[in-house]
């Protein structure tokens, strides 16, 4: 088979974190696992130099930019151009006019789930709703005309089958992801101050404020206590920085842009704790690259966190600072819990592989020839 990747995310400084983290790792196993299909990759301008046009067939340069309207205009005619037996789109945002079949994977239905209010969007409402309306009409679209539906766990797979029941069941299958191997930190100088951490994006969704009101209860308990914050500088990050402003605590709460991955390395290995509140989540990566530094892990007690981290993490109820902040203070404060939980997370993650990913997805699609 001639198959394509819609690889323009390539890269977590490109794609944004988690998605950009999973193009990258399948693309890279492509060529170590399957040697029976040519690939053909879609690589925005930014990926061009990181090594990905070398292993693969055939790579196209595509300067078209994802989630816009020239995405649904000519990114469509661009690939159908190639003659595929099959195209790969890692997301939702596949433009309505393809021809040639197509996979999808879905990560999470979190635009449905918890819609944008008008206090989490930048944008004017108008604009807003139209780009809502759109979003809707062509992730029905990737769900309705796919040949298959890789979810990546079952929490998505239910999600994707409570707001679409018509999808029969079997076009749904549940893929893990895997984690990216951090390297240990350097050996570094006694940390300045004990602190609790949270690294990923300040979406409303990851229900940081919440945290922010545990914290400014913790610190009232624990007083030398710190909170981290790191993650990409953008507008969500610095309006969570603003609220922390009016906080009695906020001497003790630091954010830190845009960590490299040696940065993230050192923060998790000196955290007391990694914390991760969300609301709604798909997979949970963060969680499991705390474990994979021998962090131990607190988090929200929704569905597909329980599902990834099992018995290896302890969870507290999303909405609740009093709870949260308690959970916190449990863990801090006993150390026989902060080693079972280690101990625990060192095992948890042994369940997930990129590689074990990407062999499951060649399978996927093997299954859209026959």
């Amino acid at each position: 088979m001639r198959i394509g990747i819609d690889a323009r995310m390539y890269g977590p400084e490109v794609g944004g974190g988690g998605l950009g983290r999973y193009v990258e790792q399948l693309v890279n196993h492509l060529p170590e696992i399957d040697h029976q299909n040519r690939y053909v990759l879609f690589v925005g301008e930014k990926s061009w130099g990181r090594g990905v046009k070398e292993a693969f067939n055939h790579s196209i340069t595509t300067p078209i930019h994802w989630y816009t309207l020239k995405e649904q205009l000519f990114l469509a005619p661009l690939i159908d151009k190639q003659k595929l037996d099959l195209v790969h789109f890692p997301h939702w945002n596949v433009p309505i006019g393809l021809r040639t079949p197509f996979v999808v994977t879905i990560h999470d239905l979190i635009l449905l789930e918890e819609p944008l209010s008008a206090r989490a969007t930048t944008q004017h409402p108008l604009f807003y709703a139209i780009k809502y309306f759109a979003f809707k009409k062509v992730l029905k679209h990737a769900i309705k005309s796919s040949k298959k539906i890789i979810a990546v766990s079952q929490a998505t797979k239910n999600d994707i089958l409570k707001h679409f029941p018509n999808v029969p069941e079997d076009k749904i299958v549940v893929i893990y992801e895997g984690i990216t191997s951090l390297k240990k930190p350097k050996p570094q100088n006694p940390k300045p101050f004990s602190y609790i951490l949270y690294i990923g994006n300040c979406y409303p969704h990851k229900n940081l404020e919440t945290l922010l009101s545990a914290f400014s209860i913790l610190h009232k308990q624990i007083p030398d206590l710190h909170l981290v914050i790191a993650g990409r500088n953008d507008v969500f990050f610095k309006k969570l920085k603003e609220k922390s402003n009016s906080l009695e605590a906020v001497s003790f709460i630091h954010f830190g842009e845009n960590p490299s991955d040696e940065r993230l390395a050192e923060l998790y290995d000196q955290a007391e704790l990694y914390v991760f509140p969300s609301r709604i989540e798909g997979f949970g990566l963060p969680p499991l690259e705390a474990m994979s530094q021998s962090t131990p892990v607190a988090c929200s007690d929704i569905p597909s966190l329980k599902e990834i981290l099992g018995s290896a993490a302890v969870y507290f109820p999303k909405d609740n600072p009093d709870k949260i902040a308690k959970i916190i203070s449990e863990v801090i404060n006993d150390p026989d819990k902060k080693t079972n939980l280690v101990n625990r997370g060192l095992e948890q993650i042994k369940l997930y592989s990129w590689k074990k990913m990407a062999e499951k997805i060649v399978n996927v699609y093997q299954d859209c020839d026959n």
